[in-house]
């Protein structure tokens, strides 16, 4: 029988979240914890489940560290984050975190069903595009991050990293060409990429991102 955690602290998503999952399969254990420390001693006590599902902004701890212990300490385990937070930069870090899925709020149920489906049959499940419609200039908080972010985390290579630095020192893409021995046009590539990356349109909302994802350039040259 199917065996399954979800680390949730708001009671009434938590709730139905437990509720929805029940129906995946009959005879379906599905467990819940409020907060994260909760759920580690329970995964500690308990026998192996079969999937976590993780929200991402839970209280006492950056969503992003906790995905990464539960990674280190329970590596057998499929984590599936569930979260409001679905813009391309966040879903980017989660899978490459070593999550198993990432499932917006957004989702019907039978979505939802259909996506954790799809992770407990050994496939990841991250979502075509942004469910929530919110935009990294909009006011809409993301997930507490403590630590710092490296560009390839959100999925920058080291080249469109040291181009997003410049950036984010003013160079224009001339200066950039000059400082990295680029043509120009090869510069707006690698800029057009950033932006695709971090699911922003220019370079204002490209700095916004660095600012609230606390990406770190310290090694990117």
């Amino acid at each position: 029988m199917l065996k399954l955690l979800v680390i949730e602290d708001h009671a009434l998503v938590r709730e139905g979240l437990v509720r929805l999952l029940a129906q995946i399969e009959p005879g379906a254990t599905v467990l819940d914890r409020p907060d994260f420390e909760s759920a580690l001693a329970l995964l500690d006590g308990e026998d192996e489940f079969d999937l976590i599902l993780l929200d991402l902004a839970l209280p006492g701890i950056d969503g992003f560290a906790g995905l990464d212990v539960l990674r280190r300490h329970y590596p057998a385990v499929p984590v599936a984050v569930v979260s409001a937070f679905d813009d391309l930069p966040t879903i980017t870090r989660v899978m490459n975190l070593g999550a198993s899925g990432f499932i917006p709020k957004a989702f019907s149920g039978e979505a939802l069903l259909a996506a954790v489906r799809r992770v407990l049959a050994g496939h990841l499940f991250r979502p075509d595009g942004a469910y929530s419609g919110a935009r990294l200039d909009d006011a809409t908080p993301v997930p507490p991050c403590r630590t710092a972010v490296q560009p390839e985390e959100v999925g920058l290579t080291e080249r469109q990293a040291q181009v997003l630095a410049l950036m984010v020192r003013g160079l224009s893409n001339r200066e950039i060409a000059e400082q990295l021995g680029l043509s120009e046009g090869t510069v707006k590539i690698h800029a057009t990429a950033v932006f695709k990356a971090l699911g922003v349109g220019s370079r204002t909302q490209a700095l916004v991102a660095v600012a609230r994802y606390g990406i770190d350039f310290a090694r990117v040259f």
